[in-house]
Parts: C-alpha cells; sequence; structure tokens
C-alpha cells in the first residue's frame, strides 16, 4: 500500500501561537496552496482509485474536500496534537515551570490538560494499523493531517526515536509518500 500524507495548507494565525486541536482558518493564500498541492498531487489522482482520510479540523477537511476524488473518512485520531490549557496561547507567555519540563521531554511529559507525544503517536499508529488490516485495504491511500501526526507516523514506520521528529521538515502542504509491502515500511520521501 502506498500512502500520502499530507499536511494542511498554511494558517491564519499571527506568528508565535500555540495552535494544535485548536480549530484555525486557512491563510488568504489558501486558494494558491491548494493549487501548489493539487499539482504535485495530480500524478497519484491519475493512477486510480484511492481511499481518502482526513482530520476533522477545518483546515485538513477542506483541502481533503477540495483534492479527494471520492468519500472522504473523518477520523479523529488524525488530529492534531492537543496542547490543552496552552491551545491559542503565545509560546513566548507560556509560564517557564509548565513549558520547562515539557521541553525537557515533549514526548512522555503532556501540556496541561493535554497529550503527549507518546499518546499521540499511539493514536496514529492505531489508525495506520487499522488501515492496513481492512479486509479490502486500498492500494493507495490520501491522508489529510498535520505535522506532529505525519511525523510520528514517518518515526513509526522507520523506527526512529520520537525525540527525534521534529528533526523532520513537514511544510505547510506537503506531501509524505510511505510505502508499507509485506509488513515492511519505507518511505520513499517528506516534505515533497
Amino acid at each position: 500500500m502506498d500512502i500520502y500524507l499530507i499536511r494542511h495548507t498554511r494558517v491564519e494565525t499571527a506568528a508565535g501561537i500555540c495552535y494544535g486541536r485548536s480549530d484555525v482558518p486557512v491563510a488568504a493564500t489558501y486558494a494558491q496552496d491548494e493549487a501548489a498541492v493539487r499539482q504535485r498531487l495530480a500524478p497519484v489522482l491519475a493512477v486510480g482509485p484511492v481511499a481518502v482520510f482526513s482530520s476533522p479540523l477545518a483546515r485538513c477537511h477542506c483541502l481533503a474536500e477540495a483534492l479527494a476524488p471520492g468519500p472522504i473518512t473523518f477520523d479523529d485520531r488524525l488530529m492534531e496534537y492537543d496542547f490543552g490549557r496552552w491551545e491559542l496561547q503565545a509560546w513566548d507567555q507560556l509560564p517557564a515551570s509548565e513549558l520547562d519540563p515539557w521541553m525537557a521531554d515533549f514526548v512522555h511529559t503532556a501540556a496541561p490538560g493535554g497529550e503527549t507525544f507518546h499518546g499521540l503517536q499511539a493514536r496514529a499508529v492505531g489508525f495506520l494499523t487499522e488501515l492496513l488490516a481492512a479486509p479490502e485495504a486500498p492500494a493507495t491511500a490520501l491522508v489529510f493531517s498535520h505535522s506532529a501526526v505525519i511525523r510520528s507516523l514517518v518515526c513509526h514506520c522507520l523506527g526512529l526515536p520520537l525525540q527525534h521528529a521534529f528533526r523532520l521538515d513537514i511544510d505547510y502542504g506537503s506531501i509524505t509518500k510511505v510505502r508499507c509491502k509485506h509488513g515492511q515500511f519505507s518511505v520513499a520521501y517528506t516534505n515533497g
């Protein structure tokens, strides 16, 4: 199975704002951003039928609806990192007493009221496992999601420690191709 992990396009938030699970709007450049993703995805869509999955957050939902050749399955496990009380707060205004322990071990430490990165990966891998085990698993899947989810899945597929996940560049509107063949994962490209 070929799985294309597609990050949503740019969003309309001020610089330095923590917006994980919050449903922020797409940027004013959405039409151009969507066209760029459409062009890069065209060869995949030309090959044949695909299954389409998306985070229900609007920034993924609208891109999936614009590009999907068929029905979309929305799945909460594809939602972005839950930052709890930090959502929509400026990173530089967060209390050091909360931020410092999280920065020291974001894999196992949750933001107040949020989730750990390990927890995010567990739900994302649950989605992937279910997708691969489906009785009528598609040959190709498009997955519209978020940078942390994509990073966590790439780490899982390559057996990389989660603490290195943010060394991967996952740009807005980028495509990451993962292949699962005979139970073995390979990553054809990231940030395409």
